[in-house]
């Protein structure tokens, strides 16, 4: 994933909501909890962690029993130290006392609310990453330490492993065409890691890795549920225990994650959460990335709104346009969308077409507006358009010199927010077909994207006799613009 390159946007749910989820996490509220429980009695670690004696009363607090009991009251505290719910007061002594931020709790706003548990979050992704309890046991010396070595375990490569499934599934989850809401397959995910792009048949070496990759991502996702990023269907433990072994991965199609039996969810499922939507965007921006959410461009104005939203997905971009209009008067959005539209640079035709998009959404107040540009050689077109099909009476008919200029400039947008698309083929066949002499014209039109459409027109063109007419044309556009 490349940080120069933005994002889809993604919807955020408000930050009240998401505090209220983040207060809600079983993670978080048993630190909380912990955080009350503790008092002059309680005694840490060097490390801040509570003494082994205090683990089983800390449980019993948290109404846990049961063999992991006591891990889970200790992930709690340490959530509770590392977010500052509890401070040391003496490392000596080992005495602690209700932290600071403990009162964010009650009295902070949403956003301190959300600080405490991206801390929270943080904690767990450390941990997610470092091998389990029984490798490290194995792994020690005779003296105690710990021979990293033998783990066969790169601290920076698993978390960055870590933060590349996250950041995969965060797409995933941003993209029009992927699942949106809905649970994304464990196979698929390990799969995205591992499976270069371009390879056709997976080796069985590959296969193996993804296996592999899969029974991490099943440990680390368990280990993620409770913060409240994901909703985690593990793997069904019955593949396992009836060969014995991981469960693999089926060679046909394995690059998109297909799997050896027919119903995929056995194999695990996991999404991310409203909640871990938010917390993978800050994380994501804390990098470096462009990671936009619907609404950033509601205060902004309609030059950056036609700019950004011309990289953005389709829904997303009326999303994102809705949220501009409706924090305006349509009269006067109209005037400002109308002027952020003009311009003969490279990206113009498609801000204009965002505008014609933008101005689809405004009702009958903005005509003004469109009337006052009818004698623009850039808007004219569009606002006839737009005045047409609202019914407003004595609309002037276009000039086939506007005509042929706002056809130029649409098939400049279309090849700007699409490339050579199915649809724009058959705009361009249409074109062609319904006016014989539209080449001996087209060339002459006075728009700075006329050679490059007429090329486009000639590369898309099934029949050769026309693709040949619009190369042709092309050469006279380029050449008597001075190309």
């Amino acid at each position: 994933m490349s940080d120069s390159s933005p994002l889809p946007p993604v919807r955020l749910h408000s930050e009240a909501e998401l505090a209220r989820d983040a207060l809600a996490t079983p993670l978080l509220s048993r630190a909380v909890r912990l955080a009350r429980w503790a008092g002059p009695d309680t005694r840490v670690g060097a490390g801040g962690e509570l003494v082994e004696e205090q683990l089983a009363p800390a449980a019993a607090e948290l109404g846990l029993d049961g063999d992991d009991a006591a891990a889970y009251a200790s992930e709690a505290w340490r959530v509770a130290v590392d977010t500052g719910l509890v401070a040391v007061v003496d490392e000596e002594e080992g005495t602690v006392a209700a932290g600071v931020d403990l009162t964010l709790v009650l009295s902070g706003a949403p956003q301190d609310v959300l600080g405490l548990w991206l801390g929270a979050l943080e904690t767990v992704l450390a941990d997610a990453s470092v091998p389990d309890l029984d490798d490290l046991v194995e792994a020690m010396d005779e003296g105690g330490e710990i021979d990293f070595s033998a783990l066969d375990w790169d601290p920076e490569a698993e978390a960055e492993f870590l933060d590349g499934v996250l950041g995969n599934l965060y797409l995933l989850t941003a993209s029009e065409d992927g699942p949106g809401d809905g649970p994304v397959p464990l196979p698929a995910l390990a799969a995205s890691m591992i499976v270069p792009d371009d390879m056709g048949e997976p080796t069985n070496d590959v296969l193996e890795q993804v296996s592999d990759a899969m029974m991490r991502l099943d440990d680390q996702f368990r280990a993620l549920e409770p913060v409240g990023l994901v909703d985690f269907q593990p793997v069904d433990e019955a593949l396992m225990a009836d060969a014995g072994e991981e469960p693999g991965v089926s060679s046909g199609g394995a690059g998109a994650g297909a799997v050896d039996d027919t119903d995929v969810s056995r194999y695990g499922m996991v999404r991310l959460t409203p909640l871990g939507v938010y917390g993978i965007r800050a994380r994501l921006l804390e990098a470096g990335f462009a990671a936009p959410a619907v609404g950033d461009l509601a205060d902004k104005g309609a030059d950056v709104l036609l700019d950004s939203t011309s990289a953005f997905p389709p829904m997303a971009a009326q999303a994102e346009t809705e949220q501009w209009l409706a924090r305006r008067e349509p009269l006067s959005a109209a005037r400002e969308l109308l002027a952020a539209a003009r311009g003969a640079d490279a990206g113009a035709p498609l801000r204009r077409l965002r505008c014609q998009q933008a101005l689809s959404l405004v009702g009958t107040a903005a005509a003004p507006a469109l009337h006052e540009v009818l004698d623009d050689a850039e808007l004219g077109g569009l606002a006839r358009v737009w005045l047409a099909e609202r019914g407003v009476p004595d609309v002037p008919a276009p000039s086939e010199e506007m005509v042929f200029w706002l056809t130029v400039d649409t098939i400049a947008a279309q090849l700007a927010a699409e490339g050579n698309s199915e649809e724009l083929q058959a705009l361009v066949e249409g074109l062609a077909a319904q006016h014989g002499s539209f080449f001996a014209a087209a060339w002459r039109v006075e728009h700075p994207a006329t050679p490059d459409v007429l090329e486009a027109m000639g590369r898309l063109h099934p029949d050769k006799r026309v693709a040949k007419e619009a190369r042709k044309a092309a050469f006279k556009a380029r050449s008597q613009q001075g190309g």
